[in-house]
C-alpha cells in the first residue's frame, strides 16, 4: 500500500470518526430534549394544557389577580395537595399569599405567572390576600373554602356561575339595574370648602382634625375611612397669593401623623416630613403649619407619616391658592368657544385606587359618585388630583378638554385631549366647554376601573349637558 493511499485511509477514518461522534452528540441532544419534554408534560399533569390534576395527584386551581380582586377557577378547593397557578391580569404588581401556611408567590409584574404548590390542605376556611400595602383593604383578600375532594368535584362541575348560568339577557338586566341607581345617595360628602377664621395677627386660620370614621363608599358598603374633619376627601382649603395661612392639625388617630403641603411653596420647617422638619404629631396632640402664600398653586395636603396607609385610606384634600377659574380661562384664550369667557364651575376630582376607599372618585364608587351639569356654552375648570397608587387615564366622552396647567403651573402651550393620564401625585387642570346636549359618561379608561360583569362601578360619573 502506498504512502498516498495510507494517508487517504487515515483521512477517511478521521472523517468517519468525526461523523459518528457528531451523530452520537445529536442523538444525546435529542434524547435530552425528549426527556425534557416528557418531564415538562409530567409536571403539568401529562398535558401541555391546564388540567384539574397536577403532579402526584395534586389539584390545580387557576388564580387571577387584578385591581382589586382575586378570583379562583374552580371556585372551590379540594383538601390535599394543591397547585395554585397564579396570573397577574392587572395593571400593577400583585402577589398571592396564604399567611397561615406561610405560602406566597413573588411579587408578580402585570402579565406574569407563577405556580404555588401547597401540601396537605385541610377542610375549612383559609385566608388569602395580596400583600401590596393597601391592596387587601381595597378588596384583594378573603377566605377560600377547602372541602372534601368529592364535594369539590361536584361543586366544580357546575362551572363558573358568571359564565355558565348567567345569560346575556340577565347580564344586560344587571347592568341596567346598576346604571339606573345613579346617582345613589350615601352618607357623607367630601370636597366641601373649609371656612376660616381671621386671627388678630392677620392669619387665615383653618382647623383640621384627623380621625377614623365609618365612610360609605357605595350604597351599603361602609369602611374605616381615615379622614380630615370627618369627610373624604378632606375639605377644600382656598387662599389668595399674599395671604398668611395657618393650618392647625389635631390628631385623633390611633397613631402618629404629619401633614405635607404637596405642590405648595412653603418654608422647609412647614414641609411636614417628620422627623426631619418636625416631630410626628402623636395621638391627642396638635401641630400648627403657617406660611405666607407667595405664588398660585393647585396643591394638595396629605399625610406624610405611614402615608401608604393613611393617604389611600382617605387622608388627603385640595389646597388651592389663587383664582384658578380666571387663570384657566385666560390660559384657554377663547379656544374653547365659551359663551361669555367665564367659567361657571370649578371642580376638584380626587382619584383613589387603594386602601379602604379603593377605586373611587372623590371618595365614592359608582353609582354613588356625583354627577355634574352644564348648559351648552358653559364652562367648568376641572382639577384632577391623583392620591392613589397607579396612573388613571381620565376620559370625558364629550367635549374634548383644553389642558391649561400641570401641577399648578400654567402651560405655555395648552393642548387638547379627551383622555388625560394622571399619575400618582400629579394635578392636571383642564377647561371643558359644553357643546352638545346629553348625558356624557366620565370615567377612568382602565376598563376594570369602570365596569364589572354586573355593570358600571368604581371610577365612573357623568356630565349632564342641558
Amino acid at each position: 500500500m502506498s504512502a498516498e493511499s495510507t494517508g487517504s485511509n487515515k483521512v477517511n477514518d478521521s472523517i468517519f470518526a468525526n461523523s459518528m461522534l457528531g451523530m452520537m452528540m445529536i442523538a444525546v441532544a435529542v434524547s435530552a430534549l425528549v426527556l425534557g419534554v416528557v418531564a415538562v408534560v409530567a409536571m403539568n399533569g401529562g398535558s401541555s394544557s391546564s388540567s384539574a390534576t397536577g403532579a402526584s395527584g395534586s389539584s390545580v386551581i387557576e388564580v387571577s389577580l387584578s385591581e382589586f380582586t382575586i378570583t379562583f377557577n374552580p371556585s372551590v378547593v379540594p383538601a390535599g395537595d394543591v397547585t395554585f397557578k397564579v396570573t397577574n391580569n392587572g395593571t400593577v404588581d400583585h402577589n398571592f399569599s396564604i399567611p397561615s401556611l406561610k405560602a406566597k408567590t413573588a411579587m408578580l409584574k402585570p402579565g406574569t405567572s407563577e405556580e404555588l404548590a401547597v401540601s396537605g390542605l385541610v377542610v375549612g376556611d383559609v385566608e388569602y390576600l395580596c400583600e401590596v400595602v393597601g391592596h387587601s383593604a381595597a378588596g384583594m383578600t378573603g377566605k377560600l373554602s377547602v372541602v372534601e375532594s368529592s364535594s369539590a368535584m361536584g361543586m366544580a362541575s357546575t362551572g363558573n356561575p358568571m359564565t355558565s348560568t348567567v345569560s346575556w339577557q340577565q347580564m344586560d338586566k344587571m347592568m341596567e339595574n346598576v346604571a339606573m341607581k345613579f346617582p345613589a345617595k350615601t352618607s357623607g360628602i367630601g370636597n366641601i370648602e373649609l371656612p376660616y377664621t381671621l386671627s388678630d395677627d392677620g392669619y387665615k386660620v383653618f382647623s383640621l382634625t384627623a380621625k377614623i370614621i365609618p365612610w360609605e363608599v357605595e350604597p351599603g358598603k361602609f369602611v374605616d375611612g381615615w379622614s380630615y374633619n370627618g369627610v373624604i376627601p378632606g375639605p377644600i382649603i382656598r387662599a389668595n397669593v399674599g395671604d398668611k395661612i395657618r393650618i392647625v392639625v389635631k390628631n385623633e388617630l390611633p397613631e402618629s401623623t404629619s401633614m405635607h403641603m404637596h405642590g405648595v411653596r412653603v418654608p422647609n420647617a412647614m414641609d411636614g416630613v417628620d422627623p426631619y422638619t418636625q416631630k410626628p404629631i402623636e395621638p391627642g396632640a396638635s401641630f400648627t403649619y403657617e406660611w405666607t402664600a407667595v405664588e398660585p398653586a393647585v396643591g394638595m395636603y396629605h399625610s406624610h407619616h405611614n402615608a401608604q396607609v393613611q393617604v389611600p385610606n382617605g387622608m388627603a384634600g385640595a389646597l388651592l391658592i389663587g383664582d384658578w377659574k380666571s387663570m384657566a380661562m385666560a390660559a384657554a384664550g377663547g379656544r374653547t368657544k365659551d359663551a361669555n369667557n367665564v367659567a361657571e364651575q370649578e371642580v376638584v376630582m380626587v382619584l383613589n385606587d387603594s386602601g379602604t376607599i379603593g377605586l373611587s372618585l372623590n371618595g365614592k364608587s359608582f353609582p354613588a359618585t356625583t354627577p355634574y351639569s352644564l348648559a351648552i356654552g358653559e364652562t367648568m375648570v376641572v382639577h384632577y388630583f391623583n392620591e392613589g397608587s397607579m396612573t388613571h387615564p381620565m376620559h370625558l366622552h364629550q367635549p374634548s378638554g383644553l389642558v391649561v396647567a400641570k401641577d399648578g403651573k400654567v402651560l405655555e402651550s395648552p393642548f387638547w385631549a379627551d383622555t388625560i393620564n394622571v399619575a400618582p401625585g400629579e394635578r392636571w387642570t383642564v377647561v371643558y366647554t359644553a357643546k352638545d346636549a346629553g348625558v356624557w359618561a366620565w370615567h377612568c379608561h382602565i376598563l376594570t376601573h369602570a365596569e364589572t360583569p354586573e355593570g358600571m362601578r368604581y371610577m365612573v360619573t357623568a356630565l349632564i349637558v342641558k
